[in-house]
Formats: structure tokens, sequence, C-alpha cells
């Protein structure tokens, strides 16, 4: 009889596995990086930067009919950033970076709840952040509906940073995280309706961010909103691809924010099946210099290293509250082989508003990227060079004389992704 009830059990189980789908994946992503120049002007008297830090992932996913469930666990390892023998991680880097559920709702619908990336459009302003060996994520609830063409996501966050997680409710609900635009509150909207050549979104998010008075005592919120859309047209060869944001109310600090925007415009034309041309513009308003406000636009939560050149001097924790930017840029992709590419971009830097000295001009910087497929797993290479202009050298705060003559960074990363049990 017993015997009866093992193999109903097992029968059982089989057939819930069957209705279900259960993947295990992981990514291992070691990055080699020269720095000599990177996300800021090195002075001649330092020395280069070098290190190596290895992206470690593990993910795991279920799904039935009604619900899914995603984990994905991480580490960034700096070599030797332990001391041998060293009991436990000192660099506390080990992180779940995803915990989510979604549940269907009905046909179209569907709410997402927990640790999760919010990515949307090119990820101007919301984006997974990818490069970064942490990447980036948010604690939310989200709605989902999707029919056809046409999708509407609405994003609901409260953060909260209590120590004792019992104790929280008369510890009151202060939020001592700061920095990075780090929000206690978020309210997001997101539409996008594609048509046969042209996609078009809506953006509506406010994020509420802690103030505190004089004491350290948390004293009410600040609130930011920020609006705009993002546009994509293709016709054959030719695409083209717009934003349009803008931001008011007040940001961290109580600092008012008004009249700050974003405007930006590329083009692309597939010259051939193996070359891709690009060229575009993008303005980003800057402070005016006028007392308890700002005019300046930050574009957020956004993969803002892919923006404004690889080397990060703008928007990427920097440039929050400065004179803005006007970054015109071109660049190529071509099509070495079936298993590789080269993209050579360049892009030239102006603030949006005048330096104290009343220049503009900041630089030009060279970007180069080269990818390699292998069986199983990838190597991306990359360089960038700074050609820094007068008012660079003003506005990161060192003297052309003091600063190095070469500003430039360089790197290698080896991308694995294996896939232990489940898709393809």
């Amino acid at each position: 009889m017993k015997k009866q009830y093992i193999i109903l059990g097992l029968l059982l189980a089989s057939f819930q596995f069957a209705k279900a789908q259960f993947t295990l994946d992981g990514e291992f992503r070691p990055r080699t990086e020269y720095r000599h120049g990177f996300g800021n002007l090195i002075p001649d008297a330092a020395d280069a930067g070098f290190g190596i830090s290895t992206r470690a992932r593990l993910n795991a996913g279920f799904m039935t009919d009604n619900y899914r469930v995603y984990i994905s666990l991480q580490d960034v390892l700096v070599w030797g950033e332990n001391r041998q023998i060293l009991p436990y991680d000192q660099n506390n880097s080990f992180a779940i970076f995803q915990a989510w559920a979604e549940i269907k709702l009905g046909e179209n619908t569907a709410t997402k709840i927990g640790r999760q990336v919010l990515s949307y459009d090119d990820q101007r302003i919301l984006g997974g952040l990818d490069w970064a060996q942490q990447g980036r994520n948010h604690d939310a609830a989200l709605i989902k509906y999707k029919k056809d063409n046409f999708m509407l996501d609405v994003a609901l966050a409260f953060n909260q940073d209590y120590s004792n997680p019992t104790g929280f409710v008369s510890a009151g609900t202060a939020y001592n995280t700061t920095g990075f635009f780090s929000y206690k509150t978020m309210q997001m909207l997101y539409m996008k309706q594609k048509w046969e050549k042209l996609t078009a979104s809506l953006l509506l998010m406010n994020n509420g961010f802690q103030e505190f008075d004089a004491n350290n005592a948390a004293d009410g919120v600040s609130n930011l909103q920020t609006v705009g859309t993002h546009l994509k047209y293709k016709e054959g060869s030719f695409g083209f691809a717009a934003n349009a944001y803008l931001q008011t109310g007040k940001r961290q600090g109580a600092v008012d924010v008004q009249g700050a925007y974003l405007l930006g415009l590329d083009a692309s034309y597939k010259a051939s099946a193996k070359v891709a041309l690009g060229a575009g513009v993008e303005i980003i308003s800057g402070n005016d210099g006028a007392a308890g406000e700002t005019g300046a636009f930050f574009p957020l939560y956004g993969t803002n290293h892919k923006f404004n050149g690889f080397m990060d001097y703008f928007y990427v924790g920097n440039h929050a509250n400065s004179i803005g930017l006007v970054d015109f840029h071109v660049s190529a992709n071509f099509t070495l082989n079936k298993s590789s590419s080269l993209m050579l971009k360049a892009l030239n830097f102006r603030g949006e508003q005048a330096l104290a000295s009343g220049e503009k001009s900041l630089g030009t910087e060279i970007d180069l990227v080269y990818k390699k497929k292998f069986k199983g797993y990838a190597l991306v290479l990359g360089y960038s060079q700074m050609f820094a202009s007068d008012g660079m050298y003003e506005l990161k705060g060192i003297t052309e004389s003091a600063a190095a003559g070469s500003q430039n960074w360089a790197w290698a990363m080896l991308v694995i992704k294996p896939k232990f049990l489940g898709g393809k």
C-alpha cells in the first residue's frame, strides 16, 4: 500500500512539474579596467587605476499558468578585497538583485510585486544599468496591462530602512537612506502604443524624497515630478528616435526645480548589411545659479552609462546640479563577421549653461567597443579617450598644467551565461 502512495505521489509531482516550468541559469562576468581619467580628469602626478571585478549571478524562475516567481542572487567580487581565510565577505556585496512574483489577474492584466528591474524605452529615465556590476533595481508593486500593441504599467513604491522589523510602527517612517536620488515614495505611470512604423510612449513619475530639519529629525517629503515621451520611427533603412522630458517640483534638499528639461534626437541609417551609421544631439538643462532653485535636469534612474560617453563624466553619480550638457554625437557600427562587431562613436560636449569664466566648450570623447562571440560565451573590449577643452578643466576643478596629458580608459570583459535547467 505504501508503494502505491509513493507512486501516486510521484505521478502527481510529475504532472505538476509538467504544467509548470522551472529555469535555473547564471552569469559569470569578470571585467578588467585600466583607469587613467575615467569619470574625472586625472592629475599628472597620480597613478592610473587598474583592477578586476567579477559579477556572479544565480537566477531561478518558476512559472505556472497563474503566476511566476523569480529570484536573482548576485555578488560583486573585487579581486583581492578579502584577506586570506577571512570568515566573511569584507565588501558585504552579496545581495538579492531581484525577488518578485507576478500574478495573473486576467487575460491581459497582471501584478508584479517585489524587487525588480524597471526598464523602459531606451532606458534614459528608467533602466537596468546592466553595465554596472551591481545593476539597478527597485522595490515596487507593478500593475501591468497589455493588449495587442498597447501596454500600460503603473508602479507604486514606499521605501523604508528601519533596523528593527518588529518595531517600525512606533519608530515612525523616517527614511534615512540618502544620496543618488534614493526615494522614499514613487508613483509611476507608463503607456506605450505601437503602430506599423511608429512607437510612442508616455512616462509620468513622482518621486518623494525624505527631508530633515536642523536636528536631523524627519521633516516632510520633497516631491519631484518627471514627465515626458519617447518616440521611435523606422522607414526602410532610416530610423529616428526622440526624447522629451520635463522636471518640476522639489528635488533632494528641498530645492525648487523649475523649467528643467531633456531633449534628444537621434537618426540612424543602415548603409549596408554590415554598416550602420548614427548621428544625434541631446540637450540637458543646467542650473542658472539662482538661489534656492535650479533649472538642472537629472535623468534619475536610467542607464546613464549608455549616454554622454562611456567614460562617465556626466550624470553617473556626478553633474547633478551643474551647467547641464549639450552632446553632439556620431557613430558607426560595423558587423565584421557572424560573430564579431566594432562600434566607433565620437561625442562633443558643451555646457548648456556657461561656466563662471563664460566658457561652454568641454571637450570631445572617442569610444571604441569590440565584441566577439564564441560558443557559449562572449568577449568584449573597449577603449575611450577624452580630449578635454578649457571648460572641462574648470568644471572638474583642475588646471590643464596639473592634469595628465592623456585621459583614457581601457577595459576587457568576459561574459558567460550558463543555462543549468530549463530554457534553451
